[in-house]
Parts: structure tokens; C-alpha cells; sequence
């Protein structure tokens, strides 16, 4: 089976039932399996074949929904791409999946136009709803009359997506997974978080992202929910939309319920329908989801601590056990196995900090045309993940860092989500990222980037004797650099490599540190 299957199932199952909402567009799910199969038709008939790669560069909206599932049915490989990368950017993307076609909204069109030039072997560019280049395709000139199912054998076997990471430490690669990975992780994600055919989605997060779009829309359309999508995310959209649309299973990157818990009167707002909250893709401050359960009126969270390379897949924290280990990434998700392991590969003791890798049904096949990176990334069967984690006594992990984050100062580890917690919980500051900053004497120190809150000036020596007082001396940061926002990505991970990049100079030396480094 093929995850474009049930599309067709459901089309006879849910003939009449909304499958998809977007601004005033409803599709039935019969509907939504024509308009489907119009558009692969047409993909072949301007001559797509089995196997090619589509880059998808468009918001989110029913169209994307309809280019995914095209894509597929017409035996392609979707590859969604970050509509707010640069030129320069998405352009390695089209180049390094060796995408065909690229599928875009009108607003993007000159991004493209340029992106293309790194891209030699893309054929054909369709434009919704239409293009200004004439050497480009309107989507409806694409729309085949014919809403049969496609005439392609799509087998579970066959290359599905290729999903690119966010690229936090460097260029991004490309997770290669065909339609039996994909399937296993849906799979994973009904029998972890119980869903079922009666519930409404909000898609408020990109559907580039893989969490909403593995695990949300493709589970959602398996499943045969009702699917409510928005074009971007606006807290005062995603208030409006839970209330009409009785919205009952809602996610959210921790920024989203950051904005969402500071719209004013949100604690009159009828949220009452949602009865499942999930939260990933960053640490989020414990507090947060402590407010979040109080406005939401329920304790029903789950964390999804999860990678791309995964499927997404990796752990889940349910939420009976949010009570006690509220801030952990939790256990393992179904068809899983997880380790956190030391530089032999050997199971660390409860405490102690390791590599946090995985294997199971969901994992990626490989990253795309990059064989060395595929074979650094494997281990006897294992995906070495790159973060470092620990495992409590009763089998709980927490991620820690990121490898390529950690700070060697003095021969000594320093985890900046550690650091950074700290300072976060600092009245006068928004938020934080800390980078090492290279130092003769002890190899590294640790620099911090801070950004106050609004109408607040970061006041040094208060900062500095309200670290002193949670830190230890070698992870107290010598060296500080006020902005006004940190580099994030889609998923709103901070650009840690971005940071680094930054001059040493660019940063002012703390005037008051500790005498001792220990």
C-alpha cells in the first residue's frame, strides 16, 4: 500500500465528509480524491514520469494539499521546500534533490526564476494560480479532465519524499523515504496519540514541516479526519478557527503557544473542543506548558520530541506523565527502538550524558546522493542523531545539546540549554543562545547572545550576579552581544551555526566574572 491508498478508500468510505478547509474552500473527500487525480493526470500528461522529484515552494493552503497527493499518486517524489529560504538557498535544494518540476504560488515566482539557475536539470515550472513568465505553467492549464485514479503502479516500496533538515549546523540534507516508512509513521503516531477518523486538525504549522505534515495531514488523510488549514500562522486566526470549526487535536511549536498565550482575553476564548495539545521542534520553558494547560482548560499534552531523519519518530511524553517528568523527551514512539550511548556505543548509566541515537520502521532510507554523509550517519543499523541526551532511571530521556553546540572550556562539557535556561529565566531578557568563542588559554569560553524584552535594557552586573548565583563558575558566559532577535529557522530552532559565525569581537567582555574558573 501507498499513502495515496487511503486518499481513494477514504473518497468511498467519507464520500460526503469534509476532508479539507481553506479560507471559505471545503472539499469533500470525494472531491479532494478528483481534484487529486486532475492534477496528476496532469503531471504526466505534461510529462512527468515515475520517479521524478517536484520541489513544492508554496504556503500552506488546499493546493499544497493537492500538489502533495499528486505528486504521489503520479509516482513522483515530493519535496517540500521552505518557502522562506533565499534564492541562493532553495536553489541548492532544486539542484541537490534533482527536482524536475518545481510547484510554486505566485509570490514566489521570482525566487524561483533565480533559485532555477543551480538547478540544471528542472524542466517545468507551475505557478499558482498563474505565472508572469510565459515560459512557465498555470496551474489550471496543468488540470487534466480526467479525475480517474493514474494510470502509474505506486508501490510501498517506491521513494516517496525527500525532506530536507533545517539546516542549524550547516548546509541541508535531504531524508530520502519511500511510502512504507512514511506509512509506519503514521502507524506510530495513531496508536502514541490515539486518533481517529471524528477528529479536526488545525494545520497552523507549515506543511513543510514534517511533523505537521507526516504526522498531521498524511495520518489525518489515512485516518479520514477533517483537515483545517491556515495560510500562515496568526494567533488570533488560530483562536477563531478552534471555536468554528470545533477544532479537536491542535499543535504547536513553542513560539506558536507563546503567541497564542499572550493574546489578550485568550482566557475567554472557547478552546474547549481541542482535546488534545502537542508541542516539538524546540525545548519549551516547562512553565509554558503549565500556562498552556490552564488557558486550554486540560492536562491532555503530549511532547513530541522528534527528528526528520526519524520520519519524524523518536520520543513522545504522554500526558500522564507530564506530572512527574514534565520537560523530558519521554520514551519511545511505537515500531522504535532509542538509546542514549557513549563514544564506544555502549549504553550510558542513568545521568550521564550521551549520544542520543534510534532505529525502527520510520527511520530514513538514506540522505539523498550524499553516501558518505548516509554511511557517517549509520551505525550497526543505528541513526546517530547528533544529540546529545540522558536516561533517567525509569527509562525517560532529555536532550541536552546539540553535538556540534556542546562547549569544550578547560576540558570541561558545557551544554548551553543549560546555560541558556538560566539566562531565559532572567526578568530583563526574551530569550538566549550561547556559542562558544574561541579562546587561547582555555580553548573555548562561552559567549552569549541575548535579546531583552521589549522597553528593557540588559542591565550587565545584574545579570552577571544572578548567574553567579545559579551557575557554576567554568559555564558562567564571559562575553555578551545585546540584539534584537536570534536566527531562526521554519521549525524555530535558533541558527546556532549562523551565531558562530559571528566575530569574537562583535562581543563585550562581562566586566564582573568569577575570580576562579572551578
Amino acid at each position: 500500500m501507498n499513502i495515496t491508498t487511503t486518499l481513494a478508500q477514504n473518497a468511498k468510505r467519507f464520500p460526503d465528509k469534509m476532508a479539507i478547509a481553506f479560507e471559505g474552500q471545503r472539499y469533500s473527500y470525494q472531491e479532494l480524491n478528483e481534484e487529486v487525480n486532475r492534477l496528476a493526470n496532469g503531471l504526466l500528461e505534461t510529462g512527468m514520469q515515475k520517479g521524478d522529484k517536484v520541489s513544492l515552494f508554496l504556503k500552506n493552503s488546499d493546493h499544497y494539499v493537492l500538489a502533495f497527493f499528486a505528486v504521489l499518486k503520479a509516482g513522483g517524489v515530493a519535496v517540500p521546500v521552505n518557502y522562506q529560504l533565499s534564492a541562493d538557498e532553495s536553489g541548492y535544494i532544486f539542484g541537490q534533490s534533482e527536482s524536475v518540476f518545481v510547484i510554486c504560488d505566485h509570490e514566489f515566482e521570482k525566487t524561483v526564476t533565480e533559485a532555477k539557475k543551480q538547478a540544471a536539470q528542472l524542466r517545468q515550472v507551475i505557478v499558482h494560480p498563474a505565472p508572469d513568465n510565459n515560459d512557465y505553467l498555470s496551474w489550471e492549464s496543468v488540470l487534466s479532465d480526467n479525475a480517474l485514479e493514474p494510470s502509474v503502479e505506486v508501490l510501498s516500496s517506491d521513494d516517496a519524499e525527500i525532506l530536507y533538515t533545517s539546516g542549524t549546523t550547516g548546509k541541508p540534507k535531504g531524508a530520502l523515504f519511500d511510502h512504507q516508512r512514511l506509512t509506519a509513521a503514521s502507524s506510530s503516531f495513531v496508536f502514541g496519540v490515539e486518533l481517529g477518523a471524528k477528529d479536526r486538525i488545525l494545520h497552523a504549522v507549515p506543511l513543510f514541516h514534517s511533523v505537521q505534515l507526516n504526522l498531521f495531514l498524511v495520518t489525518g488523510i489515512m485516518l479520514g479526519t477533517s483537515n483545517i488549514i491556515l495560510r500562515d500562522f496568526n494567533p488570533e486566526k488560530v483562536a477563531e478557527a478552534i471555536t468554528e470549526f470545533q477544532i479537536s487535536i491542535f499543535f504547536g511549536l513553542p513560539e506558536t503557544y507563546t503567541r497564542l498565550l499572550q493574546l489578550p482575553n485568550i482566557e475567554e476564548a472557547d478552546l474547549s473542543s481541542v482535546k488534545k495539545c502537542m508541542y516539538g521542534a524546540d525545548p519549551i520553558d516547562p512553565e509554558l506548558v503549565k500556562r498552556a494547560m490552564e488557558v486550554f482548560g486540560h492536562q491532555q499534552f503530549y511532547n513530541l520530541c522528534l527528528l526528520t531523519e526519524g520520519g519524524p519518530g523518536g520520543v513522545f511524553l504522554l500526558p500522564e506523565q507530564h506530572e512527574h517528568k514534565v520537560g523530558s523527551g519521554g520514551k519511545p514512539m511505537y515500531f522504535t527502538e532509542v538509546r542514549v550511548v557513549d563514544d564506544e556505543f555502549l549504553d550510558v548509566q542513568p545521568g550521564t550524558i550521551g549520544e542520543f541515537v534510534i532505529k525502527g520502521d520510520t527511520v530514513m532510507k538514506e540522505y539523498f546522493n550524499k553516501p558518505e554523509e548516509t554511511a557517517e550517519a549509520f551505525r550497526n543499523g543505528w541513526l546517530l542523531t547528533g544529540d546529545l541526551a540522558t536516561i533517567d532511571e525509569d527509562g525517560y530521556i532529555s536532550l541536552v545539546d546539540r553535538k556540534a553546540d556542546r562547549i569544550i572550556s578547560a576540558g570541561e562539557n558545557i551544554y548551553s540549554i543549560e546555560v541558556e535556561q538560566v539566562i531565559n529565566s532572567h526578568p530583563q531578557v526574551e530569550e538566549a543562545a550561547t556559542v562558544g568563542l574561541p579562546e587561547e588559554e582555555w580553548g573555548e569560553i562561552v559567549g552569549v547572545i541575548i535579546v531583552p524584552k521589549e522597553s528593557e535594557t540588559i542591565d550587565e552586573d545584574q545579570l552577571m550576579d544572578y548567574l553567579l548565583e545559579k551557575l557554576p563558575g567554568y559555564k558562567i558566559p564571559r562575553k555578551y552581544l545585546v540584539t534584537d532577535s536570534l536566527p531562526r529557522n521554519s521549525s524555530g530552532k535558533i541558527m546556532k551555526y549562523q551565531l558562530r559565525e559571528l566575530h569574537i569581537s562583535e562581543f563585550e567582555w562581562f566586566r564582573k566574572t568569577p575570580a576562579s574558573r572551578y
